[in-house]
Formats: structure tokens, C-alpha cells, sequence
């Protein structure tokens, strides 16, 4: 399957949970840090269409969609969610742990000399940030497993990613006992981790700390689906498995992690930026041992899972929905799907087009598209040798209508801003240090005019 998903995590997570491209509602960027935005209540998530359709929701582990209330997966059509506000950049690369470890430079005031430091709001405390919530619909999220004045650690992470699994199954438990259609949504943080100070024996054959917590999630994904089996309900549920965006080449070698056959990771518009690899199961509906070979993404999953639950009634009519139906391709066994092209943004630019086989790579304003990096991808999936000439001769016009046609829908459908608030508004018991914190950024953001 050619599975294509953003860049970066929080644009692909938009994406599935609103078949809606991150950058038309201002979520094309990827946050570390408390920023004030997230989605917007009004964006028509896949959970309020299961809801819609009598499904029981729930959401646990990774977020990443905002740092405000309304963007919280409580409000945003989950019954249940336990969730961190952030990600594993906080969670893990801050820590005094990956610094010792040299995984991070510059960020731990422990690794310096730090008395001569003015700014002390310039580098982020990772304990003084909001860490994991539990929340459900209708309710005020908590913060939980964090003291007043307790330092965030590398072991606090694997604690929180442990109990994220417990939880997990026990809402699957919980779900499947209903008899009522459910949607369980296990997004794990694990897989990406910076130390190695919570394994004593690697068993990973070249030893990388990332590759060593891969495994880990293996062994998780199969007690997930064991106790699904124990349900009963296995026969008619669907697993997809996916990853959000290509491999962390910036912490490669010792990650474990190298690009191989597509160029580039993590950020980039190379195909080792945005595929992925992707598994579906539903033994009553699809064809076990099946392959698809045809160009799929990941907004494509909003709308075809909003199918197959029977809610395409549900879904917006008033914006644009990237997200194509291919469920002819996962359950009529065609292997050919229904999307034409695929646009890659980083961030809020059009960095390349795919079409069929063929990528463009865009090139600056003004730049003659004939001669612009075009790649063969099923002759050249590294993106290695450009064909500028046997294709871009006769495809530089092609690809050029497709731009301006895009271009025509963003002037109907503009892009929208995202929602914007006060940080960790909607959190019932922010701990003092979280609150110092918020006023100092309060009070740069005052200063510049950007926030009341």
C-alpha cells in the first residue's frame, strides 16, 4: 500500500480525525511547546460521526491537537480520554535523563552553568508543563500522576505510557461489554523514546533506544488484540495500525532508525517523510493476507470508516473533505483506489504533488516546470535520479493545471485559523509552577498584542 500521511504528527492526526488536510483549518504545524491553538470546536471530527451513528467513543494516549479546551478529545466526540497535552517532546526529549544521555542539548538547566541566565522563561520546564488528563465528555479535564513540584523523568514516561496500555485494555473490556458499536482509539507515545535507562538487556539486534521501544509497542499491539479475542467481538471489529509520518532521521544512527528505501524522514515531502507502513484487519470484511498497491491517504480513513459505520450522512457538506471513500480498494479486493493526486504541504507550503506514479517536486515562484524535479516513483522510490526531461516534458502543463485548480478551491474555500485561547483553559487542578508559567507567557503574548 502506498500510504501517505503528513509530515508530521499533529497534521496527520487533523487529518484522520477530520478527512480534512491540516493546513485548511491552521493545523499544519507541529507544536512542542504550550502555544495557545488548537482545533477548532467546529471542525467535525470521525468520533462525533460514530456518535452519531450510535457508537460508544473513547480516545487514550497521544493527542497532540491543541493545548486549549476545546481542542481536548473530550470535546471533540469521546465519551472517555485519557491523554497527554502535548508530546514526546516534552515528555521525553526535555527530560534531565535524554539530556545526560545526549539526546538533547541546551534545554536542562542541570547541564550548565546557569547563574547568569536572564531569561528563565527561554528554555521549557518539562514538570511545569501540563502533563497526562483524564477527562469525559460534558466534564473538566484533571491532570493526574503529577505533584506539585515533582520533576518530569524518564521513568514518569514509561509509567504514563504503561498506563495508557492498562487503560486501553480496560476500555476495550468496557466497550466490548456493552454490545454496542464502539470506536477505541489507542494512539501510544512509547514508540518514540530517548534513553536507555529503563532497559537493563537490549534485544534489539543493532541496539537502538527507539527501535528497543518498537518492540516493546509489539508486544503491546498483540495483548490488544488478544484481549480483543476474549471479547468475542474480534470477528467484526477493524484494527488499522499505522504510523503518523516517516521515520526520526534526525536521531538516527543511534535511534535505530536509518532511511532505507525512501529519502529523507520526519518534516519532509520526500516520500520517507509522509509513507508509512499501514495495516487493516476485519476478518468479516476483508481478505486476510491481502495487499493493496495502490495510493492512499490518510484522510481517506475518515471517510471511508464513515462508510462502512453507515454515517456518511454525517459528514460536513459546507468545506472542503479531502478524505476519498476507497473502500472498494480494502473490500472489493480491486487493489486500485479512487484518489487521483495527493498535495504535500510542510506546514502551510506546497511542497510537491504526486499523481499516478509520478512526484513533483515544486520549485520556487517563477521557475519553469519542465525542468523541475519530477521523479518516477514505482522506477525510483528513493527519489534519487529527477527525470526532468522524459517527464517534466510533457507533464510540466498537466502538473501546472492541477496547481491552479487547487488554487481556485482555496480562493472558494479559504483556509481557516486555528481556534485560539488561553493555555490549559478547560483544566480544573493547573499545579502552581503550571500557573507561574502560563502568566510569565501571558505576559509576553499581552506585550505584543497578541492576546487580551
Amino acid at each position: 500500500m502506498r500510504m501517505y500521511t503528513e509530515p508530521s504528527c499533529t497534521p496527520t492526526r487533523v487529518a484522520f480525525m477530520t478527512g480534512r488536510q491540516p493546513w485548511r483549518l491552521g493545523m499544519a504545524h507541529t507544536s512542542v511547546a504550550m502555544d495557545g491553538f488548537g482545533m477548532a470546536a467546529e471542525e467535525i471530527t470521525l468520533a462525533e460521526v460514530l456518535k452519531a451513528e450510535g457508537y460508544n467513543t473513547a480516545h487514550v494516549g497521544k493527542w497532540h491537537i491543541g493545548d486549549i479546551a476545546e481542542s481536548f478529545p473530550h470535546n471533540q466526540g469521546f465519551d472517555y480520554a485519557a491523554f497527554p497535552v502535548h508530546q514526546q517532546g516534552q515528555l521525553t526529549v526535555f527530560s534531565r535523563q535524554s539530556h545526560e544521555a545526549n539526546q538533547a542539548i541546551g534545554a536542562d538547566y542541570s547541564q550548565f552553568d546557569d547563574r547568569w541566565v536572564l531569561d528563565r522563561s527561554f528554555r521549557p520546564v518539562a514538570g511545569a508543563m501540563v502533563t497526562g488528563l483524564e477527562a469525559r465528555a460534558g466534564e473538566t479535564a484533571r491532570e493526574v500522576h503529577m505533584q506539585t513540584g515533582e520533576e518530569w523523568t524518564q521513568q514518569k514516561y514509561v509509567e504514563m505510557n504503561e498506563r495508557y496500555l492498562r487503560q486501553t485494555l480496560e476500555q476495550l473490556d468496557e466497550l466490548a461489554a456493552r454490545d454496542e458499536p464502539f470506536f477505541l482509539q489507542f494512539w501510544p507515545l512509547y514508540a518514540l523514546t530517548m534513553t536507555r535507562y529503563e532497559v537493563e538487556q537490549f534485544t534489539s539486534p543493532n541496539g537502538g533506544n527507539q527501535v528497543e521501544a518498537m518492540q516493546k509497542l509489539d508486544a503491546w499491539i498483540g495483548e490488544i488484540l488478544a484481549k480483543l479475542e476474549q471479547t468475542g467481538k474480534a470477528e467484526n471489529t477493524i484494527v488499522i495500525i499505522m504510523g503518523d509520518n516517516g521515520n526520526f532521521t534526525k536521531y538516527a544512527p543511534y535511534s535505530g532508525y536509518s532511511p532505507m528505501i525512501y529519502r529523507g524522514g520526519k518534516g519532509d515531502a520526500t516520500e520517507g517523510g509522509v509513507r508509512v507502513d499501514a495495516f487493516i484487519r476485519w476478518p468479516s470484511g476483508i481478505k486476510a493476507d491481502g495487499y493493496v498497491g495502490d495510493m492512499i491517504h490518510v484522510a481517506d480513513l475518515f471517510t471511508s470508516l464513515a462508510r462502512i459505520a453507515g454515517g456518511l450522512e454525517h459528514l460536513p457538506t459546507d468545506r472542503v473533505v479531502d478524505g476519498v471513500d476507497q473502500t472498494p480498494m480494502m473490500l472489493l479486493g480491486e487493489g486500485k483506489g479512487r484518489r487521483d493526486h495527493l498535495f504535500i504541504y510542510q506546514s502551510n507550503k506546497l511542497a510537491a504533488i504526486v499523481k499516478e506514479q509520478y512526484k513533483l517536486h515544486l520549485p520556487g515562484p517563477g521557475a519553469n516546470l519542465v525542468i523541475a524535479p519530477f521523479y518516477d516513483l514505482f522506477r525510483d522510490p528513493g527519489e534519487q535520479q529527477p527525470v526532468a526531461t522524459p517527464v517534466g516534458a510533457w507533464a510540466a502543463s498537466p502538473f501546472e493545471r492541477i496547481v491552479e485548480r487547487h488554487l481556485k478551491w482555496k480562493e472558494k474555500y479559504p483556509d481557516l485559523p486555528a481556534a485560539r485561547d488561553i493555555p490549559y483553559s478547560g483544566i480544573e487542578n493547573l499545579r502552581p509552577e503550571t500557573i507561574e508559567m502560563r502568566e510569565t507567557w501571558l505576559t509576553w503574548k499581552r506585550q505584543i498584542g497578541a492576546m487580551d
